[in-house]
């Protein structure tokens, strides 16, 4: 096949322990998937259905363990967030998966940082518009190395935290989230068809706050690599 321009590079993340690497193909997010970062958002926690966001494939950052990566501050914001979350790697497709079953699409896991520019995400939520402005920038959606499924052990008992400049500033476990792995993929797959390539960023715990260049942030997951990013 011919194109009339040169193609962009696959995104993809790299597997622990693999040669191969893992091709993105979208980026879905869950928002305020656990209840006490509802609350710190202003939001009723209660179990309403789950709602979902995008990132496009190319903001995805891989990051390999044991290496802080540059990650620039982007433009057009004063007002940078962190936001730590399990990384789903889906590894086959479906649409209208059974929760029975869901667990099954999972090829493995990693953990990453869904970077927000919260004052342009504000000024979206304030005219009723999409969120783009404030979660789809370049480099918004740092991964560490992905993990296999079958090697990452109870991925849903899995503490996650998060440090900036070796302070700790979010604390929580994968069992507080609303909306269950396995929940979260069979709503998903309601709406749109998954297909391996796929990453769900599974939302964050309460802590989330500002960061500015010169930090260093470093996001931990029981039984996956972690890592570390500095905003440049």
């Amino acid at each position: 096949m011919s194109f009339v321009v040169t193609p962009p590079v696959q995104a993809s993340v790299p597997v622990s322990g693999e040669n191969g690497r893992f091709p993105v193909r979208r980026v879905y997010c869950i928002g305020r998937n656990y209840a006490a970062h509802a609350r710190e958002m202003g939001h009723d926690p209660d179990r309403e259905p789950p709602f979902f966001f995008c990132k496009p494939a190319d903001a995805v950052w891989p990051v390999a363990p044991g290496e802080t990566r540059d990650l620039p501050y982007p433009p057009k914001t004063s007002d940078l967030h962190h936001e730590v979350e399990l990384v789903v790697a889906i590894g086959k497709g479906g649409a209208n998966i059974p929760v029975a079953s869901a667990m099954q699409h999972v090829y493995g896991y990693a953990v990453g940082l869904d970077m927000t520019r919260r004052d342009r995400q504000q000024d979206m939520k304030d005219l009723a518009r999409p969120w783009e402005l404030g979660k789809a920038f370049d480099g918004s959606a740092p991964v560490g190395f992905i993990t296999p499924a079958a090697q990452a052990g109870d991925i849903e008992q899995a503490r996650i935290s998060l440090h900036v400049n070796g302070q700790p500033k979010q604390d929580g476990n994968v069992n507080q989230m609303i909306w269950s792995i396995a929940e979260s993929i069979s709503y998903l797959s309601e709406y749109f068809r998954l297909e391996a390539g796929d990453l769900l960023f599974t939302g964050t715990p309460e802590g989330v706050g500002p960061v500015v260049t010169g930090d260093v942030l470093q996001a931990s997951l029981d039984g996956v690599d972690t890592l570390s990013v500095r905003l440049v």
